[in-house]
This record gives C-alpha cells, sequence and structure tokens, in this order.
C-alpha cells in the first residue's frame, strides 16, 4: 500500500492558477475596488456628502489610496504564509489602484480647491507642510505606476525591485500626512493604520536581512 504524504499539496498552486481563473478574480478585484469611487460619486450627485462635500470626496479617496497601498504591501507576507504563490500576480493592479485613488485626491485637491491654477497650488502646497508631505507621496508613486508593465519589468531587471521599494516610503509619507490632518481625539483609525505598516516594513527588513544571511552563509570562503 503506498505511502501518503504526511503534507497535502495545496488545491491551487501557481500552476493550476489558470488564466481564467485569475481573470475571473481579477475581474472580481476591479469589481471591489472601484467601488469606493463609486459610492463617493454616487454621494455627491446625490448630495449626500455633508455640508462640505469636497473634504469628504478628499478623506475618502485618501483613506482608500493608504488602504490600497497598505494592501499591496501586504500581498508578498501573504504569499509566504499561505504558499499561494499566484497572489503575486495581483499585487500590480492592487498598486495601481492605490496610484488611482491617490491620483484621485490629489486632482480633487487642485481642481475644486485651486481651480487648476498652479501658483496658488504652489503656494498652498509650501505653505501647508502636509500638502507638501501627501505630495511627495504621490511623487513617489509615479514612477512605480509607469513601471508596473511587464515590458518595464524586462528592460529594469533587477532594477524594478529595487524601484518598487519607494513604495515604502511613499506609504510612510502617506501615513504622516493622515496624522497631521486628523484630529486629536479620532487618531485610532490612523494608529491602527500604523501598526500595520509597522509589522509589514519589520516582516520585510527581517526577509531581507534573513536572506543575506542565507547568501553569506553560502559563499564560499576565500
Amino acid at each position: 500500500m503506498p505511502r501518503r504524504s504526511p503534507i497535502s499539496t495545496p488545491t491551487w498552486t501557481f500552476a493550476s492558477f489558470t488564466n481564467p481563473k485569475l481573470a475571473a478574480l481579477r475581474g472580481i478585484i476591479f469589481g471591489l475596488s472601484a467601488l469606493p469611487a463609486f459610492l463617493l460619486i454616487t454621494q455627491l450627485m446625490g448630495g449626500r456628502l455633508g455640508v462640505n462635500p469636497v473634504e469628504s470626496l478628499l478623506h475618502g479617496t485618501g483613506i482608500w489610496a493608504l488602504r490600497f497601498l497598505l494592501i499591496t504591501l501586504a500581498i508578498s507576507p501573504l504569499r509566504w504564509l499561505t504558499g499561494l504563490n499566484w497572489l503575486i500576480r495581483l499585487r500590480r493592479q492592487i498598486g495601481l489602484w492605490a496610484f488611482f485613488y491617490a491620483v484621485s485626491h490629489f486632482s480633487i485637491f487642485a481642481i475644486f480647491e485651486h481651480s487648476l491654477v498652479l501658483a496658488t497650488m504652489l503656494n498652498d502646497i509650501a505653505d501647508r507642510p502636509y500638502i507638501l508631505v501627501g505630495t511627495a507621496a504621490l511623487t513617489l508613486l509615479i514612477p512605480l505606476a509607469l513601471t508596473s508593465t511587464t515590458g518595464w519589468i524586462r528592460r529594469l531587471g533587477r532594477h524594478w525591485k529595487r524601484l518598487h521599494w519607494l513604495i515604502y516610503p511613499a506609504a510612510v509619507l502617506a501615513l504622516v500626512h493622515f496624522f497631521w490632518l486628523i484630529k486629536a481625539d479620532r487618531w485610532l483609525e490612523p494608529l491602527i493604520y500604523a501598526g500595520v505598516l509597522l509589522v509589514l516594513l519589520a516582516w520585510r527588513l527581517g526577509r531581507r536581512a534573513g536572506l543575506t544571511r542565507s547568501q553569506a552563509a553560502r559563499a564560499p570562503a576565500r
């Protein structure tokens, strides 16, 4: 009688996760990711965003940009913990949604608060440091969005991963931007996000240190 392996093989491996399944999952993620934007638009058109709809739009798009950044950063640890390697194929899509909400956040600020007048925008950014911090976070995300295609991954090679480490300082700056805006009695939500980001940073740094030690141990003695 053949012996059974004590560890069962996962049903969904990278190889068995076929294109139709991946396409279906990407479609679901697209719908769920677009839902916050759809709800904000319908609430705006229905006059249900309160006495200051611009502020509500800014908060809604900003908070979803931060959430999608954290979800993007959580993909690698989740993949490592679960062994579901196909998760990595969803990371770029989720990262682009983070960029979409960040651009929407800045666009609302530029259009509704400054009517796209560059001079007043620059003055406001210079006068209010938290806007400068948020703008810096968005600026760091631009090269990541532009190089998110398969073609750019091939062109950049190993440098692509180094470039995409910019997502970590971008997330930190986005969190600082959020803390700067929030009132003292409403710090619970940003503190939760800060805790999540610290865990993700610690995991990434620990993982990197472990890989460095492993490579050093395998290196031949001179």
